[in-house]
């Protein structure tokens, strides 16, 4: 396997001057607008805005968005993210489901992300919710393409079951990061090999739901260690990889170790796509829910779709 250097590490001042490749406009635009509305009039939240997402003014103006179910406070506190932590002590809106199906209803969506924050609170951690959820935005338009972005339910296979009996389309549960750097990283609830358990259960469970993840690159992690993480991916069989730079969201998260280079990234998708991976997108502002790779997974979903009926 070919070598390629790692970006150059970064001074402190450097790591506050973002390289032309990661500067983003404001978000603007007429379906922005429309869908910001939207989200607010239905009281409903969407990682794009509390997670800071530098692609929400591409995703929202294309008339995707991600909505993050059950509240905006993490029962966990993972040094990467923004999302505020907390303990929500098991409060949940039995009315969101029904709010989330009839926003996404007046959107008119082909493929809708739902996400959520962790919620250990729950005797389920919320799976029960986010079925609730997929079939409410179902009953209205059962031809939508959705995909779910879960938690690791703290490795509860019943719960994983619930997920996957609400037949989404697609299944994401994001990695992160490398093995080394997941204790780090990550909070202490959270393991690198119990997301590995959990993306590969899904396939056990259901082999026609396909599955996904994610790797922030950034945080000083090697292109070693970035390889055998694609590798595991591999070996549990997920379909679908997303590689992005990290960004620190506050100078109370973690520090940027180094901003990798497009080529790099280039590489890294090179190397997935050898490995076997349906669909790779790999770049700087690339995050999990990313609309090049929803438009590609809608096409390939909607394809066997079609296949079937032959």
């Amino acid at each position: 396997m070919p070598r390629y250097p790692l970006a150059q590490k970064l001074r402190n001042e450097e790591v506050r001057r973002k390289p032309d490749w990661l500067k983003v406009k404001l978000p603007t635009g007429s379906e922005y607008t429309k869908l910001h509305a939207l989200m607010s009039q239905q009281n409903l939240h969407t990682v794009c805005e509390e997670a800071h997402c530098p692609n929400i003014s591409e995703c929202w103006n294309g008339g995707t968005a991600t909505i993050m179910l059950m509240g905006d406070m993490c029962t966990r506190s993972c040094r990467f993210c923004m999302v505020k932590s907390g303990n929500p002590h098991g409060v949940l809106d039995p009315l969101e489901p029904i709010r989330v199906g009839e926003a996404i209803a007046e959107l008119d969506l082909t493929y809708v992300v739902l996400t959520s924050v962790d919620r250990d609170d729950l005797s389920d951690g919320g799976a029960s919710h986010f079925s609730k959820t997929v079939k409410e935005i179902k009953n209205r338009n059962s031809q939508i393409i959705i995909e779910v972005l879960i938690s690791d339910f703290q490795g509860d296979l019943e719960a994983l079951k619930v997920i996957c009996n609400s037949n989404p389309s697609v299944i994401s549960h994001n990695i992160e990061t490398t093995r080394s750097l997941s204790p780090k990283v990550r909070d202490p609830r959270a393991g690198y090999d119990q997301s590995l358990r959990v993306l590969g259960n899904i396939k056990s469970l259901s082999n026609g739901i396909f599955t996904k993840s994610s790797i922030m690159l950034g945080l000083g992690e090697s292109y070693d260690e970035i390889c055998t993480a694609m590798h595991d991916l591999r070996a549990a069989n997920v379909d679908i990889l997303t590689l992005g730079q990290y960004l620190q969201p506050s100078r109370s998260h973690l520090p940027v170790k180094e901003f990798i280079t497009p080529d790099l990234f280039d590489n890294y998708r090179t190397v997935a796509e050898h490995l076997g991976f349906l669909y790779v997108a790999a770049g700087p502002l690339v995050r999990s829910s990313y609309r090049t790779g929803e438009f590609f997974t809608e096409k390939v979903i909607r394809g066997n779709a079609i296949l079937e009926t032959i």
